[in-house]
């Protein structure tokens, strides 16, 4: 699949085969394309948990709301901001860091067959549960869903050229 199709074919996935696993070997495939995204000055603010442990994954559901896909998702992937490593070069930066790591995250699930969620942790107040359960001091930034689709959803991006404006 190439990078067109990834992005086309992406789709925010909240039914997942229970019991399919995903194979360590593609869960860090998947880490390695978020560690390829693009940072401010290459500071790389960013640090990410895998949950795939059931006790935990049902914690991580319990204290967000909006994560019931994880009921049937093979793992919990977290990604969190590491605000002091910008601290004095350039700061402020390490939410969009981390949101261009959860994008890479998300094409490369995709890619390997695998179905995502992206379920948006920052800025919200569940951000000191989250750190309680993952025991860091990190900014939860997303917490991602991953396992094997059991829906395929229709798109629901598309082009809107009134939202383009060309400056020539």
């Amino acid at each position: 699949m190439d990078c067109t199709q990834a992005i086309r074919a992406r789709r925010s996935i909240r039914r997942f085969k229970p019991g399919a696993p995903v194979p360590r070997q593609d869960v860090e495939t998947m880490l390695e394309a978020a560690m390829m995204a693009p940072s401010a000055r290459n500071l790389r603010p960013w640090e990410f948990f895998v949950v795939d442990n059931p006790e935990l994954k049902a914690r991580l559901r319990r204290a967000h709301p909006f994560s019931s896909m994880l009921d049937t998702a093979a793992l919990a992937i977290v990604v969190c901001g590491r605000p002091d490593d910008q601290k004095g070069v350039v700061s402020g930066y390490w939410p969009l860091d981390c949101g261009a790591a959860v994008e890479n995250l998300l094409l490369q699930a995709v890619a390997l067959g695998y179905g995502a969620c992206w379920c948006g942790c920052w800025p919200s107040p569940r951000i000191s549960v989250l750190q309680e359960i993952l025991g860091t001091q990190s900014v939860p930034v997303a917490l991602i869903a991953v396992g094997v689709p059991d829906e395929d959803p229709a798109p629901r991006g598309f082009y809107q050229a009134d939202k383009v404006t060309w400056l020539s």
